[in-house]
Parts: structure tokens; C-alpha cells; sequence
């Protein structure tokens, strides 16, 4: 009896992270599958980052418009437009265009296009605290790396529980920053010009920009 009871313990603990762990998933592929039924989505978002130790506080906004795997994405001033081939980053401080293929070691980490749907890999999940923001009920989802070398401990992924749309991404880091993406719009199928994911090279040109092929 004495050697049954931690047994048990242990099945118990582990049934119930089995299953915790498992609701984590049916949600966020509820998230998923509501994301990939848009036409397309266009995001307004706060940034906001936070190390207290070296007491840096740093907030900005920025907005993504997203159709499929293309984007165009406006971030600290710049633009940086991905038309499925090509991503080009547009300076205008600098009057530069850069224009260089997709970086394939990018895959683990969260770029505009998948900042809704990153979470399908490489994490292990966890079923998290439900928390009122003004009226709202979001649930948080907690993602684990599965890489051990990954540079962040943990993400708190927010999801609306009405709506399954994402609220807001809570990512510390191994240093101890912390990075907070809050959604402040989230608008679906909009219209949108057929030439928003096209760059006019010539266009820049005649406005005397520098571009830069890599």
C-alpha cells in the first residue's frame, strides 16, 4: 500500500497534465482553423518591452496586414512587404529598399506572417489562468520550447474566449526581458487594393531610393 500511493500520485498528475495539456491544443487549433478561414486580416498592435533588472521600459505600435503566407507589415517607421517570394524592407529614414529571400533559419522564430500561428510547432502546451480584461474572458495557453537552446523560457499565448481571436503574446526571455504583443484591433476580410502585396520597384526609384538586391 505504502509504494501504491506515490504510484498513483504520479498517474494522477499525469492524467490530469495529459489533459490539460490536450485542451491547450483543441484550443489553439480552434485559433488555427479560425485564422486560416479569413480571406485575409489586417492587426493593430501595442509592443511593449521590459527588462527591470537593467530597468528598460520601450512601448511602440505598429500593424500587419496578412493574406495567406503574404504580408505588409509596418513596424518603427518602416514597411517590410513579403509577396510570397521576395521580402522587401523599406526605409524611408533612409530612402533604401532592401530586397532579399526568405531567411529559411527564420522558421523558429515569429515573423509577421505566422505571429498567428507560430504556436503550431515546436512547443509543448499548457492549459493556463482565465482572466476578465474589461469584459472580456481570455484564456492564456502557455507555450514551453521544445528547444533547449531556444532564447525564451516561455510564451503566454491570450485567446478571447468568445471569439477564439488572439488577444495578446507574453514572451520572456532567458535574460529576463520580457516582450508583450497586445492586439488593439483585429479586422477580417477587408478590401484590400490586388496590388498591396506587389512592390513597384520603379516607383521607388523615381523617389530617388537606394535598392539594395540581395
Amino acid at each position: 500500500m505504502k509504494r501504491l500511493l506515490p504510484i498513483l500520485l504520479v498517474m494522477i498528475t499525469f492524467t490530469g497534465f495529459s489533459q490539460n495539456s490536450a485542451k491547450a491544443k483543441a484550443l489553439l487549433d480552434e485559433v488555427y482553423n479560425k485564422v486560416n478561414s479569413y480571406d485575409n486580416i489586417f492587426v493593430d498592435f501595442k509592443y511593449a518591452l521590459d527588462n527591470e533588472a537593467e530597468n528598460i521600459h520601450q512601448e511602440t505600435r505598429g500593424d500587419v496586414t496578412l493574406e495567406k503566407n503574404k504580408y505588409l507589415f509596418n513596424y518603427l517607421g518602416a514597411t517590410q512587404l513579403y509577396d510570397g517570394k521576395k521580402i522587401h524592407t523599406i526605409v524611408p529614414e533612409n530612402e533604401e529598399v532592401t530586397i532579399e529571400d526568405k531567411d529559411e533559419s527564420d522558421e523558429g522564430t515569429i515573423t509577421p506572417s505566422k505571429m498567428l500561428t507560430f504556436y503550431r510547432e515546436g512547443y509543448n502546451y499548457e492549459w493556463d489562468l482565465l482572466q476578465n480584461v474589461r469584459g472580456r474572458k481570455i484564456q492564456y495557453i502557455k507555450l514551453v520550447p521544445i528547444d533547449s537552446n531556444s532564447e525564451f523560457t516561455k510564451i503566454l499565448l491570450g485567446i478571447d474566449a468568445q471569439t477564439k481571436h488572439i488577444y495578446n503574446l507574453i514572451q520572456t526571455g532567458k535574460n529576463g526581458t520580457k516582450t508583450t504583443i497586445t492586439v488593439n484591433s483585429f479586422k477580417t476580410n477587408q478590401p484590400i487594393s490586388k496590388t498591396l502585396f506587389t512592390f513597384d520597384a520603379k516607383k521607388y526609384e523615381d523617389d530617388g531610393y537606394y535598392i539594395i538586391r540581395n
